[in-house]
């Protein structure tokens, strides 16, 4: 399966939450929606400064893509989990008479031979219009909303935004802009990839790919295989296999001066663990920087709990369980190739980005330093 390069845009200044402290006015709620692979997830906030509140939100694991890689279609019992946990959605938009939204669909969307039907049924049974993004923006997307967990020690970045359909990379040179600049330089690529006439700092792209591989259809691939740790050392080695056209795989990267930034519910997972915390808490993990060795140690641990232990386990949670071996296997090719002291964790990614381009399109954030 060919990674993909397709042509996309978009606009996506900085991404922070908190929860706002009274009810706003209705006329300046926005609204974010993603439905991906896995998951379907939404956020609706109040522009607060050069930030913005949120005001209610929804999470739930929909399984839209489930078959999709044995038939090419959405499954009816998929597209009916996903359409109730949309109606939810849609009475939450109602209840908070939000009027400026954007509602994107990801790789199941692209994919599948039916996923016009699905929007046309999406909006006649719950009046939302989704929109299918391309995986240029996806990219863009992860890139501006993980600007400012970047360090200004940062020459080297690659940042990992892993979903349920789909893993994008995007690798950024910044070591020419300065220090200071840095996450700045990164959150300015809003702009485009590969503009050129900025008077500010530059960051330069030195290459993106789209791997039609996530979390869902790495495991789906290779479901058939029985034994556990054979089943993650497959997975793991087809998902390198697939870094072969980007550019940077061929190069040997040192550690100082490089980082990741990984965003998905697999580098979150994985941090939880990490941390030994039995209930999720986004405070102690956005944000947070662990080490390949880290990584590799909480990977081996799964491992070594097998398929039973890893379902008994409340750092995994029941939502993730089934899917965390596979996210583990593209975590350990990533760093394989490339071995860091500096991975951080981003609790953030496609609603963020989706709402501040919004926010920043309207013109009702103020000026931040980005």
């Amino acid at each position: 399966m060919a990674p993909k390069r397709p042509k996309g845009a978009g606009a996506f200044p900085k991404a922070v939450e908190s929860p706002a402290p009274a009810r706003p006015d209705p006329d300046a709620l926005y609204a974010a929606l993603d439905l991906g692979t896995n998951s379907c997830r939404m956020l609706i906030a109040q522009p607060k400064g050069s930030g913005f509140h949120v005001v209610d939100s929804f999470s739930k694991s929909v399984q839209l893509g489930a078959g999709l890689e044995r038939t090419g279609r959405l499954s009816r019992s998929s597209m009916a989990r996903t359409i109730q946990a949309l109606r939810i959605c849609q009475q939450k938009l109602k209840r908070n008479k939000v009027r400026r939204m954007r509602l994107v669909a990801t790789e199941a969307c692209r994919r599948a031979k039916n996923a016009r039907e699905f929007i046309r049924q999406v909006k006649r049974e719950t009046g939302l219009t989704l929109e299918i993004i391309q995986p240029e923006e996806e990219a863009r997307l992860a890139v501006i909303s993980c600007a400012p967990l970047v360090s200004t020690k940062t020459e080297q970045l690659l940042v990992v935004d892993i979903g349920g359909g789909s893993t994008e990379l995007v690798w950024i040179d910044i070591s020419s802009v300065p220090r200071r600049d840095r996450p700045a330089a990164i959150m300015r690529l809003h702009h485009g990839f590969h503009t050129t006439d900025s008077p500010f700092p530059a960051a330069k792209v030195v290459d993106w790919i789209s791997v039609p591989l996530g979390v869902a259809t790495l495991r789906d691939q290779f479901n058939d295989v029985e034994d556990d740790s054979a089943r993650f050392a497959l997975m793991s080695w087809f998902f390198e296999e697939n870094l072969a056209d980007f550019a940077p795989y061929n190069d040997e990267q040192a550690r100082l001066g490089f980082q990741i930034v990984g965003t998905s519910g697999t580098v979150t997972t994985v941090a939880a663990s990490h941390l030994g915390l039995k209930r999720y808490d986004r405070t102690k993990v956005d944000g947070l920087r662990m080490t390949s060795d880290q990584i590799d140690k909480v990977i081996r641990g799964y491992l070594e709990l097998g398929p039973q232990g890893r379902r008994r386990d409340p750092r995994i949670g029941d939502d993730r369980q089934a899917l965390i071996m596979s996210g583990s296997a593209i975590l350990q090719a990533l760093l394989r190739c490339w071995p860091t002291d500096r991975l951080s964790v981003a609790d953030r990614g496609l609603r963020e980005g989706l709402l501040y381009a919004q926010m920043s399109a309207d013109g009702v954030l103020e000026d931040g330093p980005f």
